[in-house]
């Protein structure tokens, strides 16, 4: 096959491509610059796509010997992942961009643009692992469990996964990848993952949000609407933070109080107690499935909320174009703008964007 080796600059990349060679396909590398005023170095283990990643992936092609070039996504990534960032926590909700990033930048943007050069697929260093089923294509976890990053690869749909290329998702361990990339020799054997969002290096995203959408003040209230401080900007709050809420009223019982909604309409956050975060039941409108659609109807899983969260078995129920899930014990902590991973045992079966909460616990008046 032809490959095109989307190569970050990482290990996890960079042994992908030299898998992808060693098994015979024609392999192209590709880095993708997101940004046109990127650093030129990392700090640690924090951001990516850093001049220094370029340098890094250019060095591992040229180990391998496949020809390597860089292509401008700076446009595109801004317009779907960082404006789509900034405009959710406008609207209250806490997006994942990493998510965005996936869907809409590497199995969307680079491989409709691979697909028109006439490579047959995308490789990448994800851990995950492609398997032919009855249905056709599936996308499952990882063998390492520790590594699994099945839930941010859960926006693929099937024409995508006929198109990609997932060499590393049978791999015991990462300490293997990088004996491997070392054996290979391979610069980035030792390299240190990247953490955090890649766009806000220095993670403070409090602070980045406030150049971007500015602050007013506002109030914050109890589940009954009592105002028990106030804030900046709803926009420097999460569902399930508990710091840096400055109350001016102490809960009856004295128990701390944690944030459960964000309301950016009226620029208020809701505060309450922390059994309040028990979500009993999410739903959204924004899904799609990986791999053979989902009929109408009611149809038990597991389901994943979070990159590293447990999954948690469940009662899901497609119905007129909405998606609700009932997990068997309650979620914690669920904001609108997460998003959730629907598993059949290792099996992925779609994703949707959680538009809407019920908290497990009723309000007291």
């Amino acid at each position: 096959m032809r490959i095109l080796a989307a190569m970050s600059g990482g290990v996890d990349s960079a042994v992908a491509a030299a898998r992808a060679v060693e098994a015979g396909h024609d392999v192209v590398g590709v880095h993708l610059a997101l940004s046109r005023a990127g650093g030129t170095l990392r700090t640690g283990s924090r951001g990516c796509c850093t001049i220094e990643d370029a340098m890094d992936a250019r060095r591992a092609a040229d180990r391998l010997g496949i020809p390597f070039y860089v292509w401008d996504f700076s446009e595109r990534f801004r317009d779907d992942v960082i404006d789509d960032f900034v405009a959710e926590y406008r609207a209250g909700r806490t997006p994942n961009p990493c998510m965005r990033c996936n869907e809409k930048i590497k199995f969307a943007a680079l491989l409709e643009r691979a697909i028109e050069l006439g490579f047959d697929a995308v490789c990448t260093g994800h851990y995950a692992t492609l398997v032919d089923g009855p249905d056709g294509l599936e996308l499952h976890r990882a063998s390492d469990a520790a590594k699994d990053q099945s839930y941010v690869l859960g926006v693929l749909n099937a024409e995508q996964l006929a198109h990609t290329y997932f060499p590393l998702g049978s791999t015991p361990s990462k300490a293997v990848v990088r004996a491997e990339a070392e054996e290979r020799g391979l610069t980035v054997a030792h390299k240190p993952d990247s953490h955090d969002i890649c766009f806000i290096p220095d993670g403070d995203t409090r602070g980045w949000l406030a150049e971007k959408v500015g602050s007013e003040h506002g109030d914050i209230v109890d589940r009954t609407g009592a105002v028990v401080g106030s804030h900046e900007g709803a926009h420097a709050f999460t569902v399930g933070q508990r710091r840096g809420l400055q109350l001016g009223v102490p809960a009856a019982d004295g128990k701390p109080r944690f944030v459960l909604e964000v309301r950016p309409v009226s620029n208020t956050v809701v505060v309450g107690p922390k059994e309040a975060l028990a979500t009993a039941e999410i739903a959204g409108k924004r899904f799609s499935w990986a791999g053979r659609p989902q009929r109408p109807g009611e149809f038990t899983c597991h389901v994943q909320i979070r990159a590293h969260a447990e999954p948690v078995p469940a009662t899901a129920t497609l119905a007129e174009g909405l998606l609700t899930v009932v997990p068997e014990t309650p979620f914690d902590g669920v904001a609108p703008g997460q998003t959730a991973v629907l598993y059949d045992g290792t099996r992925v079966i779609g994703q949707f964007t959680i538009d809407r909460t019920v908290s497990a616990l009723p309000v007291e008046v």
